[in-house]
């Protein structure tokens, strides 16, 4: 099979990350027979430098003509960029809006797993940790509070902001479908999370929810308060498979996971709209202070790129291999500096994307 991906490096590490990652895709297609090809497209920094704007609709329209989009890092040093002395809608992160937005990337797929050999770096104590977690945070993208209108006002001579935060029944049903379908591909268990006790729109959100699991019987469905989901990723992680939540609340649980694996560098993630296209990017950032020192970890890209296979273009098999290999490097000792511990051997960028590139096999 032939696959067109368009390919975000971005800025920072971004660059080097993403040719790793392309490096891991080259390899699977030279053992499984595929033929991958990418499209450069400019977006954050790097694109404000260019043609002063961090996403042009050219850039956009060559994302919408690929089967996937791969995306590094954007944005740099806030305090200290010259990105970031204008207008918000003009700085580097207002491209990843807006492509989310261009592409309608409703669904946001983070997973968090615990590594065996990485548990010393989990915060939590090892008899929390167990024999570890694997979940997948499974997060609403495009509405709720963070895309309902919003002012500020002087309000009886106090100022006065209001935002608003607002679900259809169509926003909840397509991000569950979404849910309930990545559950039955692995333990089938969905937790949707609300504040059903206090807010509207949670209490549409219960009420769909249970509508969308009538059609997977399969799936064990429970509903949780955010608040108690909050302590129980510190109480019990192992217990969670997939997590289902509004846009804020996800936005803070899926910081919350990621912090107890125990490396952010290891975490990928997903962005997917209706059909099976998707943006797949790391959960970190751009980390400008170690941009071109080989110095970056490359794990959480080559593992959004093993996603894109899994989720984009059903590629079971060969998202499987990717993972094994990651799974080997670790088990093997290799690290980059971020999960370095003592008696490992320490390799920068390229050579952990060798390291995994040569490990791949059916």
């Amino acid at each position: 099979m032939n696959y067109h991906i368009a390919v975000i490096p971005g800025d920072g590490i971004g660059p080097e990350i993403v040719r790793e990652a392309c490096k891991v895709l080259d390899k699977v297609g030279d053992v499984f027979g595929h033929q991958f090809s990418y499209e450069e497209v400019l977006m954050g920094g790097c694109s404000i430098d260019v043609h002063g704007v961090p996403l042009t609709d050219e850039a956009l329209e060559t994302a919408k003509k690929s089967d996937s989009v791969l995306l590094g890092a954007v944005g740099g040093d806030v305090g200290n960029s010259r990105w970031y002395d204008v207008a918000p809608n003009l700085r580097p992160e207002a491209g990843l809006l807006a492509i989310r937005k261009g592409l309608n990337l409703f669904a946001n797929i983070r997973p968090a797993y615990l590594y065996r050999e990485l548990a010393d770096a989990c915060p939590l104590k090892r008899e929390i940790i167990g024999d570890g977690f694997d979940m997948v945070i499974m997060r609403e993208l495009t509405g709720g509070l963070y895309f309902g209108e919003r002012h500020t006002e002087v309000v009886d001579g106090l100022r006065t902001a209001v935002d608003t935060l607002t679900y259809n029944e169509e926003e909840i049903r397509r991000i569950a479908v979404k849910a309930f379908d990545i559950a039955m591909k692995r333990r089938k268990s969905v937790i949707s999370v609300d504040k059903a006790n206090v807010l509207d729109s949670s209490r549409l959100w219960r009420k769909v929810v249970e509508e969308v699991a009538k059609d997977y019987p399969e799936v064990s469905l429970k509903h949780m308060l955010v608040d108690n989901c909050a302590m129980q990723l510190v109480m019990n992680p192992g217990q969670f498979d997939v997590i289902l939540t509004e846009n804020m609340f996800g936005d803070i649980l899926s910081d919350e996971a990621s912090m107890i694996t125990g490396s952010i560098g290891m975490l990928s993630s997903a962005s997917m709209n209706e059909s099976k296209f998707g943006l797949y990017e790391p959960s970190h950032g751009s980390a400008p202070d170690i941009a071109g020192k080989d110095a970056a970890n490359p794990i959480a890209t080559i593992l959004s790129a093993a996603m894109m296979l899994r989720y984009s273009f059903d590629l079971d098999k060969e998202a499987d291999a990717v993972e094994r290999a990651v799974q080997k490097v670790l088990t093997e000792g290799i690290r980059t500096g971020d999960i370095y511990s003592e008696g490992c051997t320490k390799v920068g960028c390229a050579a952990m994307g060798d390291c995994i590139a040569e490990r791949i096999c059916r």
